[in-house]
């Protein structure tokens, strides 16, 4: 019977839930333990696919196609677990369970209420996961903070599950701030009112991450502990890391959660191995040369709109054994400029990533150029793609006019067009080409040596629009290498330039299935062919 691990947090939210929760589970994988990890989003949406991403950040989409939010791709990242839509639960999806039920007559005329019923469904779709034979132990990441209205019903389900299996069984793990306020000192009173609110739930947490700027001394574990009635060795620190958020399972390691958490839940396993992290960790704060990449993109404002491309970037310069140093530039700066070179002044390569809408596209096309004419490593990803074949079109082809039919659906020469099962989509949630899907490599490609001259490959999609077919031999003519196809050949899923040291767009999101311990290849190809720059 599997047990479970509830991360709750307290004070404020994006303390960093997620990163522990990751790295609780990676842990307990070094362990030998079979985990499943799991998130609540209290939002009523039923996914984060029709979210903005300045409101909600990068979308994280599952190979079985669910638009996810960003935290799934930190388990991706952290663990093995494997996510599918199942592991993410938002309040939409637990209402529209329900409803549908009452409306079939599953209830027999009862009165629907959220206790029993809505908090039933949570803990139906909790235990669906977590009692498959192979899973040890579920982690299940609860979003928001202690004292959210939205939280109130996954709070009592929580609760109940505690109740239900008992302290060896199930483990409340809260993470909650410790802030310094002037002149340096730091206050424990928000971590003791957190603590507070979750037992007036019902829930006294076991574990205590207290996410503060340094490591906390004896003297305020000892006062957080006495205050909380939380063990001292239960007490930790998730304090500021300095290279890389890859050192936190180590952080952890060292003052015992995994140990705390095993000895809590009556687990006996060996002690695990963390060699591989460290490993890691170590090549990389041992790095002497910087690697400074580019991103044009629409939304670099916000940090985590590309939460995954910024991981696989920094995966390909781990393993190639450099630091990385990412350049954001908002590409609709780039418009109406003569030269940009002193934007890309030091810049070692050029990525452009996914996005919707027409603003900022000049600015990207100008990019791409820059990119194929001053021979800087390119690396497009969706949007990406289309827009180093608009680029072509219009300097290389002829074509001044070329557009996609997402910023000009009346356009002459549309070269990217809308995807044919996409024409009479009226709703826009969960309705894109999404998950994963085969791709077919051509010979003497540069993909095809980044996957190991694997000649089929499998990544996962995120879009609406497609290479125009009409302009695929015009293309091939003038020297653009169509380098991909689907298993049909129907659908152009990556592109090349030729004579150029390094440019490759793909219409998939190859950072959605990378990781530290092993980086997506054309992530570490394009870093490799941008160390060549320095």
């Amino acid at each position: 019977m599997s047990k479970y691990i509830f991360v709750t947090g307290g004070v404020c939210s994006s303390l960093g839930k997620g990163i522990a929760s990751a790295s609780l589970g990676a842990l307990l994988e070094c362990r030998g333990l079979k985990v499943c990890m799991v998130k609540i989003d209290p939002y009523l949406n039923v996914d984060a696919g029709t979210m903005s991403p300045y409101q909600h950040g990068e979308v994280f989409v599952t190979d079985d196609g669910a638009e996810t939010d960003l935290d799934l791709g930190n388990y991706q990242r952290f663990t093995y677990s494997n996510l599918t839509q199942d592991n993410s639960i938002t309040t939409g999806q637990i209402y529209q369970s329900v409803i549908a039920k009452e409306r079939a007559g599953k209830y027999l005329g009862k009165c629907v209420q959220v206790v029993p019923h809505i908090t039933d469904e949570i803990k139906r779709r909790i235990y669906m996961l977590g009692e498959k034979e192979d899973i040890d132990i579920t982690i299940v990441e609860t979003g928001g903070t202690v004292g959210d209205i939205e939280s109130i019903p996954y709070l009592e389900a929580i609760r109940q599950i505690i109740h239900e299996r008992g302290r060896k069984k199930a483990l409340s793990v809260h993470l909650t701030l410790v802030p310094e306020v002037t002149g340096g000192e730091v206050k424990t009173k928000p971590t003791q009112h957190s603590v507070k609110a979750m037992r007036e739930i019902g829930i006294q947490p076991d574990v205590l991450l207290c996410r503060c700027k340094h490591e906390l001394d004896m003297d305020l574990n000892k006062k957080i502990s006495l205050f909380t009635n939380i063990d001292y060795d239960a007490v930790l620190s998730a304090h500021d890391v300095n290279t890389t958020i890859y050192e936190i399972p180590a952080i952890y390691h060292e003052q015992g959660l995994d140990r705390v958490v095993c000895q809590k839940m009556d687990i006996k396993k060996t002690r695990g191995s963390f060699s591989e992290w460290n490993k890691l960790t170590n090549r990389y704060k041992a790095a002497e040369k910087t690697l400074r990449i580019a991103m044009v993109g629409k939304y670099t404002l916000l940090g985590d709109t590309y939460k995954s491309v910024d991981e696989a970037l920094v995966h390909g310069a781990m393993n190639n054994g450099v630091k990385l140093e990412i350049v954001k530039i908002e590409s609709d700066q780039l418009e109406d400029k003569d030269d940009l070179t002193d934007f890309f002044k030091d810049i070692h390569g050029i990525l452009i990533p996914g996005g919707f809408g027409d603003r900022g596209i000049r600015g990207m096309v100008d990019t791409a150029r820059y990119a194929r004419e001053n021979k800087i490593p390119y690396l497009g990803i969706c949007l990406g793609l289309q827009i180093m074949v608009i680029e072509y079109c219009r300097n290389v082809l002829g074509i001044k006019d070329a557009d996609s039919a997402e910023f000009n659906p009346q356009g002459p020469n549309n070269v990217i067009t809308l995807l044919e099962d996409q024409v009479d989509v009226t709703e826009y949630g969960g309705t894109m080409r999404l998950g994963g899907s085969f791709t077919h490599l051509e010979e003497n490609t540069k993909i095809l040596q980044a996957y190991n001259k694997e000649k089929i490959i499998k990544e996962r999609h995120r879009h609406r629009y497609e290479v125009a077919n009409d302009y695929k031999e015009r293309l091939q003519e003038k020297g653009l290498v169509l380098s991909g196809f689907t298993p049909d050949a129907a659908l152009v899923e990556s592109v090349e330039w030729t004579n150029h040291p390094w440019g490759v767009s793909v219409q998939f999101h190859p950072e959605f299935t990378s990781t530290p311990l092993k980086p997506g290849p054309l992530f570490n190809e394009f870093v490799k062919a941008s160390i060549k720059k320095i």
